[in-house]
């Protein structure tokens, strides 16, 4: 077996500023332990996230000189109009800022008090802005999605006997939607299979109950149905991709992701009665039907993203660079989410840090100390992000306390990775010195965003 090496050439680099652990005390505690209020100067590897933090190929930057920047039809609109149609099969594409933002407009559409969104598992902003319009986000994550330490091949699977079941208690008319994340990020960035997605659409064409694809990294998850389902080893990326959308009546998408963009996102739709109350909503909030908040130049960008994240030779890359990180972890008993997913390594924070509370937030504080180590910053995905209060103020903790590692496409070469693992390994060796943290300022939502604590001595 040959290396799989990276299939691109570096063409332009991006300086890296070094500090020392001293300099990296300081600038947390400054930042109140809060790895979004460090200033990205004071970071040697940036793995917050991997959303539009992507580097773009040169036919993208080609795109971005020819970009059509006229207000309303553009030519790179329509040339992103047919790449999302010929992608996802659906007809009705409308273009947004960011993904958020169509997931704003979405929800604002069909949400509302009493009613219900399910999903496999919601991630943040999403959850954030159906929370907004009144509706309440279920998660239904299958049970072995639950337990870190166990392989399964498709652990970002919904549990569709508990959507049954659910569909019973609340009444398939309080239901505005089921969305199916893939890969499911807040879940350890692990795949859905075809099997689950059409066991879902099944259940809600029963119900007359809309399914959605939140499509964020639909290409690595085409992937990992390729390499692991049975029936799609000789199946091409774009014809699994095509017969995923073909089982859901919209989508969402971060072009910030799968399609190697710095901003941008859409909704694609099949329902012209939705998409006319949809783009009433994005003119008010975005811009023009034909831009919806982008430049002509990043309308091009996206559309030569989305055709390029298809590629076997990238997918092939991606998805064993990070098997690469989470073996090295595996060896060294660091606890992570096995297997790999498909675009970051997951700590679990609760099985490496036993000696923090759920209410000390130990996903924070071993973000904290993977910044002190080694000046890599990365996220929390556990209590702090999707904690809630009971009516007597005391936190539900989330179901697991898992610190996200998320891997830029195509930005740190292999030797910025085994640094990770080193800073990685050396944290787990002194774990028991890691402090638990407390709140001190919390916004009413998204609040690890701005969140500020402190160490608890």
């Amino acid at each position: 077996m040959h290396t799989i090496i990276e299939p691109f050439k570096i063409k332009s680099v991006e300086p890296i500023h070094f500090t020392t652990r001293e300099q990296r005390i300081d600038i947390l505690q400054r930042a109140c332990y809060n790895p979004f209020l460090i200033h990205a100067d004071d970071v040697l590897i940036d793995l917050l996230t991997d959303s539009g933090t992507s580097a773009m190929s040169s036919a993208q930057w080609a795109g971005i000189m020819i970009g059509d920047e006229s207000y309303a039809g553009s030519n790179s609109f329509f040339h992103f109009e047919k790449t999302i149609q010929d992608l996802t099969g659906m007809p009705i594409v409308i273009p947004t800022h960011q993904g958020r933002a169509a997931e704003k407009i979405l929800f604002s559409v069909i949400g509302g008090k009493g009613k219900f969104v399910v999903s496999n598992t919601l991630f943040d902003t999403t959850r954030a802005n159906i929370e907004f319009s009144g509706t309440e986000g279920v998660d239904l994550l299958c049970k072995e999605g639950k337990i870190p330490s166990v392989p399964a091949s498709f652990k970002g699977n919904m549990d569709s006997v508990a959507f049954e079941n659910f569909i019973k208690e609340k009444g398939a008319e309080n239901i505005s939607l089921c969305i199916i994340t893939v890969t499911n990020n807040s879940g350890g960035g692990q795949p859905v299979s075809m099997r689950n997605i059409k066991e879902v659409k099944s259940i809600c064409e029963t119900n007359k109950i809309p399914l959605f694809i939140d499509a964020c990294r639909f290409a690595e998850n085409c992937y990992f149905i390729k390499k692991r389902e049975e029936g799609y080893a000789n199946i091409s990326i774009p014809e699994i991709a095509h017969e995923l959308f073909s089982y859901a009546d919209g989508c969402t998408m971060s072009a910030k992701k799968d399609a190697f963009a710095n901003i941008g996102g859409f909704i694609a739709l099949r329902n012209e009665e939705l998409a006319i109350q949809c783009r009433n909503l994005l003119i008010i909030t975005e811009g023009f039907t034909t831009y919806g908040g982008l430049a002509g130049r990043d309308l091009e960008a996206i559309s030569i993203g989305l055709k390029e994240v298809m590629e076997e030779n990238y997918l092939q890359y991606r998805i064993r660079s990070i098997e690469y990180l989470t073996e090295k972890l595996i060896a060294a008993n660091v606890p992570v989410m096995q297997p790999a997913g498909g675009h970051a390594v997951y700590l679990d924070a609760k099985a490496m840090l036993p000696h923090i509370p759920a209410d000390q937030y130990p996903g924070q504080a071993l973000v904290a100390a993977l910044y002190v180590e080694g000046g890599v910053r990365g996220v929390e995905i556990g209590s702090l992000m999707f904690g809630k209060y009971d009516e007597n103020g005391k936190l539900i903790p989330a179901v697991m306390e898992l610190v996200r590692l998320a891997i830029p496409r195509r930005v740190y070469t292999q030797s910025h990775i085994d640094y990770v693992a080193e800073v990685i390994i050396e944290v787990y060796k002194n774990r028991d010195k890691i402090k638990g943290l407390k709140i001190e300022y919390e916004a009413p939502a998204l609040r690890h965003f701005t969140v500020e604590m402190r160490e608890i001595e």
